[in-house]
């Protein structure tokens, strides 16, 4: 039990004790929930081995090599610009419509886009690609959206480490994928040596590979996903309503194929108005501080491996990149199937966040380190150790994720708001998921041109670390306290 404290966290009238007994999981559904948490990792990861080589290949940096970060950055954010203009929309939408329509709509978006990124001959036709897919994928934060309906607090923290299996499946494949099958005929001539469609695309087979997972994750979710809402809204009367600007819920008797929560059905979806309070607005800014680190790191770092070392890379080709972000993948699913819940026990959300973003510091300390020791002595045995230590320190920063989730739920004014709430926290992280590939990108490559201070982007990735420090150090201990005060 928490002690009371005379602040804000503490509740105005005594709370009864929370049960010890923990609620079992729903399996049934939560394993679909899981290959649900797969389709955005999976396309992503696919993508990021060969990234680099493809904005050579189509000729968009004129033989600049200092340009490649550059436009990886761009390519990269303008899935999360549309993402940013539609999460919240389709959040709140499957708040009164359903969570299940949303979720199938977005799958065949991702896989159509991955599909047309495979036949992209030019930058441009990259971009719209992503686009596409930003803007209708809302599979993830309707997965996160739906873990919360059908969890308490007693079992989301188990749940929340079970996530960590679908991530790590998916980069695993995804980074297998678009490192092994990229330019297919050049690397396989004896299979596929012969296709002209697949000379022409050389891309084509691993975007192609990815968006048949996902059309096989498609059709599971279709046959085999409950809804989790129970009250519904006709979309005519959405629309009379300004879709958003009026709550139109109207509570109904749960069906025998939706999951319904009994705090759900005695409350109605809020406004935009009513969500943003300052608990959504505190773990609104820790998400979104973080997810700016996170996609910064993550796009510097399959950059980072293919730049020439004399410019500040290791120069790694793409299966090898591949190969790395499956092993770091592996690892921090691992890891945080094992540990995370306990962590999460013994020293509270708050600090297994802050010290996952933490991390981040020796993560990035050791680019410059790295790239030192190969420009002295080679890709041997002293970079081979660094590279293992970043990507293992990879894990903790992984861990913050989950506890925002929880923080999240508990930030919901109502349980039949969690989608909104949800949506908002999306919309924000997107929001510096722009700005992290973008910025970060665009400033490894301003460090690699001649007479640029070559720290730029680690003083920049290194700022950006305080930045979601200081922001968590808002949230609460336990995510507990703030249902308690709800």
């Amino acid at each position: 039990m928490i002690a009371q404290q005379n602040d804000e966290e503490t509740p105005l009238l005594q709370q009864p004790e929370h049960p010890t007994a923990k609620t079992p999981l729903p399996w049934d559904q939560f394993w679909i929930l899981l290959l649900l948490e797969m389709p955005e990792i999976l396309s992503s990861r696919t993508l990021n081995p060969f990234i680099p080589q493809l904005i050579r290949d189509i000729g968009v940096t004129h033989g600049d090599e200092t340009q490649v970060g550059h436009y990886a950055g761009i390519l990269q954010s303008s899935y999360y610009a549309a993402h940013t203009l539609t999460i919240f929309y389709w959040s709140q939408l499957s708040d009164h419509i359903g969570r299940k329509p949303v979720i199938l709509i977005a799958l065949s978006a991702i896989s159509i886009s991955m599909f047309s990124f495979g036949l992209s001959k030019t930058f441009f036709a990259l971009v719209v690609s992503r686009v596409v897919s930003g803007a209708f994928d809302a599979s993830d934060s309707m997965a996160k959206s739906m873990l919360m309906d059908i969890t308490d607090a007693t079992n989301m923290p188990k749940a929340c480490s079970y996530v960590p299996i679908p991530w790590t499946i998916a980069t695993t494949i995804g980074s297998l994928i678009g490192g092994s099958f990229s330019r297919p005929a050049d690397r396989f001539p004896n299979i596929f040596g012969r296709s002209e469609l697949l000379k022409t695309y050389p891309y084509l087979l691993p975007c192609s590979i990815s968006a048949l997972f996902i059309s096989t994750i498609s059709l599971v979710t279709h046959t085999r996903l409950k809804e989790s809402v129970s009250t519904k809204t006709p979309l005519w009367e959405l629309i009379k309503g300004g879709l958003f600007g009026q709550s139109y819920s109207k509570p109904r008797q749960p069906l025998s194929n939706v999951i319904v929560d009994p705090g759900e059905v005695k409350s109605k979806p809020l406004p935009l108005r009513a969500l943003l309070t300052s608990k959504v607005l505190s773990v609104t800014a820790s998400y979104a501080t973080t997810g700016l680190f996170q996609m910064g790191f993550n796009s510097i770092l399959p950059v980072f491996y293919a730049t020439p070392i004399e410019l500040g890379g290791l120069s790694f080709d793409p299966p090898r990149i591949g190969a790395l972000l499956a092993a770091s993948g592996i690892i921090q699913g691992i890891f945080q199937l094992l540990f995370y819940t306990r962590l999460n026990d013994r020293f509270g959300a708050r600090a297994v966040h802050i010290i996952g973003i933490s991390s981040g510091i020796p993560m990035v300390i050791l680019f410059p380190v790295t790239n030192a020791l190969a420009r002295a002595y080679g890709i041997g045995t002293a970079v081979w150790l660094c590279v293992a230590v970043q990507l293992t320190l990879k894990t903790n920063l992984i861990m913050c994720f989950p506890c925002i989730s929880l923080f999240v739920r508990a930030a919901a004014p109502n349980r039949a708001s969690v989608g909104a709430t949800n949506g908002i926290a999306q919309v924000a992280v997107a929001v510096a998921r722009i700005i992290g590939p973008a910025s970060a990108a665009s400033v490894f490559s301003y460090s690699l041109q001649e007479g640029h201070h070559a720290w730029s982007i680690y003083y920049f990735m290194i700022a950006a670390v305080f930045l979601a420090v200081g922001t968590a150090l808002s949230l609460p201990r336990d995510p507990s306290v703030w249902e308690d005060s709800q």
